[in-house]
């Protein structure tokens, strides 16, 4: 990355975006601002009774854990670049590892490891309070119609 491309990454700021309170399925879903880095972002999923999936259980259920990793790994993607770019996830695979445990807040963080002229690619996981036992592990490929470059 040159220095120009440094200069960029900072006027990315994904702590403000989530500060606005845009309007969307993140909002409703109470997704929120957590941590980032130059190239990776973390957003956490407070748990709420409007996520259980299993109420006899009490386990969120697994689309807003989906919509978390989708974001997360979006946010990295632009903080990589920069810049918000707008772009369509190609491909998102998750692997659910285990349940998140009911009551915990799950963290879900994207890191973008390449980008190329049309595509980036992210990996991921999501977890509920210890990175070493992950909930989720993610892959996912973004494309920007007009291109990244």
């Amino acid at each position: 990355m040159s220095d120009d491309d440094a200069g960029a990454t900072r006027r990315f700021d994904p702590k403000r975006l989530f500060e606005s309170r845009f309007a969307g399925h993140g909002t409703t879903l109470g997704i929120a601002y957590h941590d980032h880095g130059d190239d990776w972002a973390e957003l956490a999923l407070p748990y709420a009774e409007k996520l259980i999936g299993d109420t006899s259980t009490g386990t969120i259920a697994s689309g807003p854990i989906l919509a978390l990793m989708d974001m997360a790994t979006s946010v990295a993607v632009w903080l990589k670049l920069g810049m918000f770019k707008p772009h369509a996830t190609l491909d998102l695979r998750i692997d659910y590892l285990r349940p998140a445990r009911p009551g915990q807040t799950v963290i879900g963080r994207g890191e973008c490891y390449r980008i190329t002229r049309s595509v980036a690619f992210v990996r991921g996981q999501a977890h509920d309070g210890d990175p070493e036992d992950p909930v989720a592990n993610v892959a996912a490929t973004f494309m920007a119609a007009e291109g990244y470059r």
